[in-house]
């Protein structure tokens, strides 16, 4: 794996409860790529990026991520891929019981951060870089759904990842707030960090076109910057 690539896929079979999804998966993502991930339920999407953050095993084939080869990647090194990898959900999974900055400095502290004032300086980054570092002190329940996902977003930075995972970042919000939250995602692959995102929603690939990868009849289908 060269420089510029982050993830190098070759030949991967992908199971789940003993049940062939995907068979000979091969694929690659350059350093600020933006991927799509798309497929219809149940074709292995979600299963496929459990694979790149190492919480589901593979045999055939082999996979690396980071720097880590995956295959047989020990247990004690899988927190530190996952620093590497930033995570973002539909559902946003704000911890509702304490405000912006509290529910970032929870991530930080539990991915080894210690020192008080480069936590609070880091947290400042991260809410400057979504453009809501006015919503510091606010709790969840008074955030919009696109300034929750946001936080979401913020929250997946704080650790410098060299990727982003979005699972259907976009499902639960308006056409408008979802091009917001494009355009955010976008800006963040051209500052170098590359983002897979899986999604349902076409429009959005035809407005915010980028490399796309679908999951079809236990196959993955590699088509460079457009929608086939």
């Amino acid at each position: 794996m060269d420089d510029q690539t982050v993830i190098t896929i070759s030949g991967i079979d992908v199971s789940q409860n003993d049940k062939l999804i995907l068979s000979d998966v091969r694929l690659s993502v350059d350093k600020g790529e933006f991927v799509y991930l798309i497929g219809r339920t149940g074709t292995g999407k979600t299963s496929l990026l459990r694979i790149i953050y190492a919480d589901l095993p593979f045999h055939a084939g082999d996979a690396e991520v980071c720097g880590y080869e995956l295959k047989n990647i020990r247990k004690k090194n899988v927190p530190y891929l996952r620093r590497k990898l930033g995570i973002v959900f539909q559902d946003f999974q704000l911890l509702e019981d304490r405000n912006v900055e509290k529910n970032l400095e929870f991530v930080l502290k539990a991915t080894g951060w210690k020192d008080k004032q480069k936590i609070k300086q880091r947290i400042i980054e991260v809410l400057e870089e979504v453009g809501l570092l006015d919503k510091i002190k606010s709790m969840p329940h008074r955030l919009s759904g696109g300034e929750k996902q946001k936080i979401g977003i913020a929250r997946a930075l704080l650790n410098h990842p060299e990727v982003i995972l979005a699972d259907e970042p976009t499902g639960n919000l308006d056409p408008e707030t979802s091009n917001d939250i494009m355009r955010l995602l976008i800006r963040i692959s051209e500052n170098g960090t590359s983002v897979i995102m899986a999604t349902h929603n076409y429009n959005i690939i035809y407005k915010f076109p980028g490399k796309v990868i679908k999951c079809e009849d236990g196959k993955v289908i590699v088509s460079s910057n457009k929608l086939d």
